[in-house]
């Protein structure tokens, strides 16, 4: 768990790593929610994870700020823990998620796994929600996703940033990766977060960071890294293509590298990115390299013919 000084009275952070997205606990007088539950493989940790911290309270509501599979992993396994529990996403999938259509909601493209959950409601941007017996406001947050949200509380300036911001970057644009103009959307959010003027910031990844030249920084290093996205898109889809390969590694840990290559040829994201921006590249000397960049940067090892997350 992270540290909780200087967060509302009542919140908590379960600080996940990368595979799976960060956990928010708020507990009030007469309820407590979880904002984003991570990635399936670690459903059970999160479960366990809620349950000692509520140590025999009722979980009331999941909430998730987008439905990226390390943001929602988690919430079959809690709604079957507590049925009553009641779940809210972003409007824009609900009927996705109702008909369950794997491949719209980008995990079989992707090659990731979530689950199926249901849905009970939406989390509308303009909504006020009472969490931990304040108010918190729902923002429209597009760019990394285009339906996420972001949370607000305005008295102690606390943010829930999902993956619109994090200390050291953002989430990868995927509409970008579908020919969907995106960056000036991340842009777009990233102003609504300074207007906002948040001096606790809760990322998706990474630690809780704070103070306003803390903040400042961090939205300036996020503002110089999508200029270079803009400058050069396909730095853009090289990134993201080692970060689907890293993410695989995350969930893996060791692979053999011919399986390796073999998920990547069998995940759609892969040809898509090659296509659109390396023309007519063979896919999979395009993932060879891009394993040995990983290994070249120290994200992943080579041990024989296998694969290593690092």
């Amino acid at each position: 768990m992270a540290d909780t000084a200087g967060l509302p009275p009542g919140v908590s952070v379960f600080e996940r790593g990368w595979l799976s997205a960060n956990n928010v606990l708020f507990v009030g007088r007469d309820d407590a929610a979880l904002v984003d539950t991570g990635y399936a493989s670690h459903s059970a940790q999160t479960l366990a994870l809620v349950r000692k911290a509520l140590a025999g309270r009722p979980l009331d509501l999941v909430l998730n700020t987008h439905l990226h599979s390390d943001h929602c992993g988690g919430n079959a396994v809690l709604q079957a823990a507590y049925p009553e529990a009641r779940t809210l996403i972003p409007p824009g999938q609900a009927e996705q998620v109702r008909n369950w259509d794997p491949i719209a909601l980008t995990y079989e493209p992707t090659g990731q796994s979530c689950p199926r959950f249901r849905v009970d409601g939406l989390l509308q941007p303009g909504d006020e929600l009472a969490l931990a017996n304040r108010g918190w406001q729902v923002h429209a947050s597009p760019g990394h996703d285009p339906h996420s949200v972001i949370l607000f509380e305005p008295m102690s300036r606390t943010l829930l940033s999902a993956d619109s911001l994090w200390q050291n970057g953002f989430g990868v644009v995927f509409p970008e990766l579908e020919g969907i103009a995106a960056f000036g959307e991340v842009a777009g959010t990233l102003d609504r977060i300074e207007q906002l003027d948040p001096v606790i910031v809760v990322p998706g990844h990474g630690s809780v960071f704070s103070g306003r030249p803390e903040v400042a920084a961090a939205l300036a290093r996020a503002r110089s890294r999508l200029a270079g996205f803009v400058q050069d898109p396909a730095r853009h889809a090289v990134h993201a293509a080692k970060v689907l390969l890293k993410f695989r590694l995350l969930e893996v840990q060791r692979t053999a590298q011919a399986d390796l290559l073999d998920w990547a040829c069998r995940t759609h994201y892969f040809s898509m990115v090659a296509e659109r921006y390396f023309g007519n590249l063979e896919v999979t000397s395009w993932v060879r390299h891009l394993i040995d960049e990983l290994v070249r940067s120290k994200a992943a090892e080579l041990d024989g013919e296998f694969v290593v997350n690092a």
